[in-house]
């Protein structure tokens, strides 16, 4: 029985569906991306993040980006929060690890009603509309031929379904300790609270 969700979508740009580590990709959209390789689908449920790669053409490829990839600052990142807390509050979600990340993000949620594909969605919208609101939208400069600001982020993301109190230890574990092995400090978000079990 799903008990819990490990939710992690990507700052525009992140992750490539022909990033040469695999994605969950089956095919590529945008044209100027397919110039290097063609999708990467992967069907595991580990992290590809530390495989060897071939990491130029990776960056060759992000360099052909409509705009530049996102990576938040630390005030970005505060914003990113603020828009969350909003979101854990009005669902009613249990948080029980969050790390955002210069250009990701990953929660571990308790089970709820609305699944975790929709949950994301709340979350990337209410982000923006924090960054939006304290002026510190990454992408503001590059506004759309309709006005618009194109997203902060991608546009899918990865959901994993945890079926045990052991999985759920170990995303909250992996989630706690993404900052520290980046380099970067503990994060501590007022919305994350104690997993009791």
């Amino acid at each position: 029985m799903i008990i819990g969700y490990h939710i992690i979508f990507g700052a525009y740009g992140f992750w490539l569906p022909n990033d040469p580590r695999g994605s969950w990709s089956e095919q590529i959209w945008a044209r100027h991306l397919r110039p290097f390789g063609k999708a990467t689908k992967v069907t595991t449920r580990r992290s590809l993040a530390h495989d060897t790669h071939d990491h130029a053409r990776r960056i060759r490829a992000k360099q052909h980006l409509k705009y530049p990839a996102v990576r938040f600052s630390g005030l970005q990142a505060r914003a990113v929060g603020r828009g969350f807390s909003q979101v854990v509050q009005d669902l009613e979600l249990r948080v029980y690890a969050c790390a955002i990340m210069p250009d990701h993000v990953h929660l571990v949620t308790g089970r709820h009603r609305r699944n975790a594909e929709d949950i994301a969605g709340f979350l990337k919208r209410a982000g923006t509309r924090r960054l939006n609101a304290e002026g510190l939208h990454p992408v503001r400069g590059h506004r759309q031929t309709n006005g618009r600001i194109p997203s902060p982020w991608a546009e899918q993301g990865w959901c994993v379904y945890l079926d045990t109190l052991e999985e759920m230890h170990q995303r909250i574990r992996y989630v706690e300790e993404n900052p520290v092995e980046a380099g970067l400090a503990r994060q501590r978000w007022p919305f994350v609270v104690v997993f009791e079990r």
